[in-house]
């Protein structure tokens, strides 16, 4: 009895003076304030809060790490429907009335010690209680968001909330009613919120997830993607972002009594730690940055020189849109390996680009290839008008709506400079140029700007990305890269505007102007070409004319001097 009293005032001391702290496997929390614990191989930690006010209802318990696995549970010996192993886990207790203390238990499951941060939340008896109608997962009250990604998409679900109930009464009916007083009226707002751009370290997760874990500071710091009813499903679908840490948390709300909670925030990087292929480490594949680290540098001097070279932006242009076309047409049909797929994109990429230049020598038609050209750049600005919260909109989640208004925007752009085929084309060769730079920045430091394109791409490879949210962090390196881009865009055009203003509008076809000249030496009997053989029989003749002279300057040096006539 006296060893219980001193650990009871030992821990009573270690609260009253602020001190958070781990003393041999047991862990002392304070409310809203957060503590990081280590858990070592084959231990068990509990987590202990104590002197809880009576108007406090129910407790959640977070737990979060960045990559490892780490195991809640409500018993020393986890079990089914008894724990809970993530990286970010979490426990919900009701409370019983008189109690004022309470512990968990938490265990390193994967044979490695586990350190991460965890914070205790107390809720009042009007508040909504997360997960407490919970059916789908092991918990039979599951405050968590359970959290699946791939390449193109990040998927959350999680429970449905009950209302609010006091200490020893039974929880209301979840399912059996559906009015006013029942779990039916609450209203749960998805937030996200986003870590620093290319920082993978443990402190900024760390940092992140201190800011916002609880109601009140994810309203404050986070962004609300969007709002369910309880008639909805508890499902919502995100674009992924690799390497990019993203934070999204559920906050479910009364709007009668005007009350809410939260659910246990969870992260993604949209990559593996583990992985040595295509690890978080590893992102940036070296083929994909020798692709377009080269797609940069022409994309510069098209930027410039485009219409100048003309010849050399349609090869540029042509390599765009075959390339792009191809990569969507093998990644569906085939499942050959990314540095193969690539090899071959540009392969046909090229092969595209030659056949716009040839089809431009060959016919000469100025206007087919500016339309083309023109396709370029809207397909770009389309891509922009959906990068932008247009893209979310719910109409746009119908694959239907999505591509026609994708298109209809495509076709009108070069429909607009019909009338102005030269500024059209410039516009593009320093709008399109100005954007592959960015698109070769992107390939060695990361930048929202390269999702303009590629959530179309994904759109285009998966079809069910129309149900994800596309949004976007803009951070720091974003707003330094849209002012590259314009500057880029701006002087690239005013620049050839400039020089072109006095210039033909486009240069001739080379096949046309051979086809001029040839029969202007058929008709024309005053040009002396007329009475000229071809190239061919003209050096013949001239290589003949020189051997005589030769022939004719050797005989003379035999009788005469020479140079005499």
């Amino acid at each position: 009895m006296p060893s219980s009293w001193l650990m009871y005032i030992f821990l009573h001391v270690l609260v009253c003076d602020g001190i958070v702290a781990q003393v041999e496997n047991l862990v002392v929390f304070l409310f809203n304030t957060f503590q990081n614990v280590n858990v070592n191989e084959n231990e068990t930690v509990q987590a202990v809060v104590s002197r809880i006010p009576l108007d406090v209802a129910f407790i959640t318990l977070q737990f979060h790490t960045q990559h490892s696995n780490a195991t809640l549970s409500y018993t020393r010996m986890p079990g089914i429907g008894l724990s809970l192993t993530a990286v970010d886990s979490g426990l919900l207790s009701p409370l019983i009335p008189g109690q004022t203390k309470l512990s968990w238990f938490l265990l390193a499951p994967d044979g490695d010690s586990v350190a991460g941060t965890g914070v205790i939340l107390p809720y009042t008896s009007s508040d909504p209680v997360p997960g407490a109608c919970n059916l789908a997962f092991d918990l039979d009250i599951d405050p968590n968001i359970y959290l699946h990604y791939n390449i193109f998409e990040t998927t959350i679900r999680f429970g449905p909330a009950n209302i609010g109930y006091s200490r020893g009464s039974n929880p209301p009916a979840c399912d059996t009613e559906v009015g006013e007083n029942t779990r039916w009226r609450l209203r749960y707002d998805i937030y996200q919120y986003f870590l620093p751009e290319s920082d993978l370290s443990e402190q900024s997760l760390i940092t992140s997830i201190q800011s916002v874990a609880n109601v009140q500071t994810m309203r404050e710091h986070g962004k609300r993607v969007m709002t369910l009813s309880s008639n909805d499903k508890t499902e919502v679908v995100f674009s992924s972002i690799p390497g990019q840490g993203v934070i999204y948390s559920v906050i479910v709300r009364d709007p009668v009594l005007n009350t809410s909670s939260s659910y246990i925030p969870v992260h993604t990087y949209a990559c593996s730690f583990s992985s040595t292929l295509d690890g978080c480490d590893n992102l940036g594949k070296i083929s994909t940055r020798i692709f377009f680290t080269i797609t940069g540098l022409a994309g510069l001097f098209v930027c410039f020189f485009g219409h100048r070279f003309f010849k050399c932006e349609l090869f540029c242009m042509g390599f765009g849109f075959a390339a792009f076309l191809f990569f969507v047409l093998i990644t569906r049909t085939t499942k050959l390996d990314y540095d193969i797929r690539l090899t071959l994109t540009a392969v046909i990429g090229v092969v595209g680009g030659v056949i716009l230049v040839m089809s431009w020598w060959r016919f000469g038609s100025v206007m087919s290839c500016v339309v083309a050209v023109g396709l370029m750049l809207g397909f770009l600005i389309s891509s922009i008008v959906f990068f932008t919260p247009v893209g979310d909109i719910q109409v746009f989640r119908s694959n239907v709506v999505f591509w026609v208004t994708f298109s209809c925007i495509v076709v009108g752009v070069p429909l607009f400079f019909v009338r102005w085929p030269r500024e059209g084309n410039i516009t593009t060769c320093g709008v399109a140029g100005a954007y592959a730079v960015v698109l070769a920045v992107n390939a060695y430091i990361y930048t929202s700007l390269s999702y303009i394109t590629l959530n179309i791409l994904k759109r285009f490879l998966n079809d069910n990305f129309s149900k994800a949210f596309t949004d976007v962090p803009f951070q720091d390196i974003d707003f330094i890269m849209i002012t590259v881009w314009v500057v880029l865009g701006v002087s690239g055009i005013v620049l050839q505007l400039y020089r072109e203003r006095t210039r033909p509008f486009f240069p001739p076809s080379p096949y046309l102007m051979w086809l001029q000249e040839r029969e202007r030496r058929k008709t024309n009997v005053l040009d002396p070409s007329h009475h000229t053989s071809s190239l061919p029989s003209r050096l013949l003749a001239r290589a003949r004319q020189l051997t005589g002279r030769r022939e004719s300057a050797g005989h003379g040096s035999a009788g005469f001097p020479a140079g005499c006539p």
